[in-house]
């Protein structure tokens, strides 16, 4: 094998469409898929290359230490692409010691076992971090995240990434480990975990339930489709610059209120209520959560001018081929939804 890539976290959402593009663009690299299986890791998500001979899965905890220097010896690392994290906002502020942990001392976990392991020849090495744009806190009306923007967070999930991004640049800067990072937008598209917003709002329609909406429903976020994501960490991952950051958006300002109004509409169209109303009436405003941040936007201009990349989807196409992947894919989201996919691992994966 040409390389031999670690991508932590890689049974999850955004993991498993990184590893699919991996392991069926390289077929001479060999993927190394490490994760944990907690609540939002799923191997159903990657039956269709499972089979494939450059595509290896190790069951393994990133707060282990132990096992990730075993796993770091085993395989002789060239590359590290870590998505492994704790990552939902809503859970952070009920359980913040779990995010601390895996956020930071998992990642710490993982430079340490790539330090020793390549400290005699950094050379075509690369540990690449995954982060989030949540780091960089809250815009007010106008304006963009920058590369360059002071990190300001505002929930213990967005607190813990940015402790994370800040020892991977220590790492680089002190170890001389040759890292890069990206800083994304609200990803969405096929195989997310039930509880984050899009999905849960397309599970709640289908099953008449209300739409809950945090506060006015004016909250923005820039949405970026999961397979435009997979293959801009593609990009950066073969032709970024060590040492460097680069913001990944989808280019696409949008409320809380538009998307689930979105939603709505379209299942209005290709699966109307019997009573010919419109799943709207679904919609509750609900009482806001703590530490919302009012609105995120990035700016991707560096990636897009350093190697072309631009989202192919916009929201409107994305969420069309979202709905329709959940709406054909009823029993992968009944399986998460009623943990069953946990059986089907065991069964199938004795673990």
């Amino acid at each position: 094998m040409e390389k031999t890539i670690l991508i932590t976290g890689g049974a999850g959402f955004i993991g498993s469409h990184v590893v699919r593009r991996f392991v069926t663009t390289y077929p001479n690299y060999k993927i190394v898929n490490l994760d944990a299986l907690t609540y939002a890791g799923n191997l159903e998500n990657l039956t269709d290359i499972e089979q494939a001979s450059n595509y290896v899965f190790e069951h393994a905890d990133i707060n282990d230490a132990q096992q990730i220097n075993d796993i770091f010896k085993k395989y002789q690392f060239d590359g590290v692409i870590h998505l492994a994290a704790e990552s939902h906002v809503d859970r952070s502020i009920t359980d913040p010691n779990a995010f601390i942990q895996t956020n930071v001392m998992g990642t710490a976990n993982l430079l340490n076992a790539a330090r020793t392991l390549w400290k005699d020849n950094m050379e075509g090495k690369r540990f690449y971090h995954v982060s989030t744009d949540e780091v960089y806190g809250s815009l007010g009306e106008t304006g963009f995240f920058l590369e360059t923007t002071p990190y300001d967070p505002q929930s213990p999930y967005s607190a813990s990434k940015a402790a994370s991004d800040h020892l991977v640049r220590a790492y680089g800067n002190t170890y001389h480990m040759p890292f890069v990072i990206t800083n994304w937008s609200n990803n969405y598209g096929p195989n997310q975990f039930s509880e984050k917003f899009i999905p849960l709002f397309i599970h709640n329609i289908k099953n008449n339930k209300p739409l809950p909406v945090y506060g006015d429903g004016k909250y923005t976020r820039d949405w970026l489709y999961v397979i435009d994501h997979a293959l801009a960490i593609d990009l950066v991952y073969h032709n970024g610059r060590n040492g460097e950051t680069y913001n990944i958006g989808g280019n696409c300002q949008i409320t809380n209120l538009e998307v689930v109004t979105k939603i709505c509409n379209i299942l209005d169209e290709i699966k109307p209520l019997e009573s010919n109303k419109s799943y709207n009436q679904l919609i509750k405003f609900v009482d806001d959560r703590a530490g919302h941040d009012r609105r995120y936007a990035v700016n991707s201009s560096k990636i897009s001018s350093h190697f072309g990349w631009a989202p192919l989807e916009s929201f409107d196409s994305g969420i069309k081929k979202t709905i329709n992947w959940y709406l054909e894919n009823s029993k992968w989201i009944s399986n998460v939804v009623s943990g069953e996919y946990k059986d089907w691992i065991q069964k199938n994966y004795k673990i």
